[in-house]
């Protein structure tokens, strides 16, 4: 069986109700449902959010034999290298998923300390992206559910 870690960070629990015109009126709860009918039986889906850098690395290393992970890093994605150590120290494969398209936001979001130690990202692509991201992971490493 396999283990595949959703983490999110900061203000994505306002998922569904924080600037819906950016990021949808999707909750993170449904996103987090969806995953793990994707995953199905044979798989375990264990999701984490905080808005606290250091929580995000201490549940990354307190998981370390996870199989995979699925990582929307949010703001600290343009700003934490503590978070960025933490994912290229996992053994496991990491995807970087962002709702909206960084490239085309504020100057300071067009860049990720997450994307050189990520193996794939599904950035734009809203919501559907962490599905996208949890069916590329579990595609490429053999974790099918």
């Amino acid at each position: 069986m396999s283990v595949i870690l959703l983490v999110n960070g900061p203000n994505l629990n306002k998922l569904g109700t924080r600037q819906p015109e950016l990021y949808g009126t999707t909750t993170l709860g449904e996103v987090v449902a969806r995953c793990r009918e994707v995953v199905g039986l044979r798989n375990t889906l264990i999701d984490f959010q905080s808005n606290h850098e250091g929580a995000l690395i201490d549940f990354l290393q307190r998981h370390a034999d996870a199989t995979g992970g699925i990582i929307n890093p949010g703001g600290l994605a343009h700003t934490s290298v503590a978070l960025r150590d933490a994912v290229a120290a996992c053994a496991f494969p990491m995807v970087e998923v962002h709702i909206t398209d960084i490239a085309k936001r504020e100057a300071f979001r067009r860049h990720s300390y997450l994307t050189d130690v990520t193996v794939h990202q599904e950035i734009g692509k809203g919501v559907a992206g962490y599905e996208l991201a949890l069916r590329w992971l579990l595609e490429r490493h053999g974790q099918h559910g």
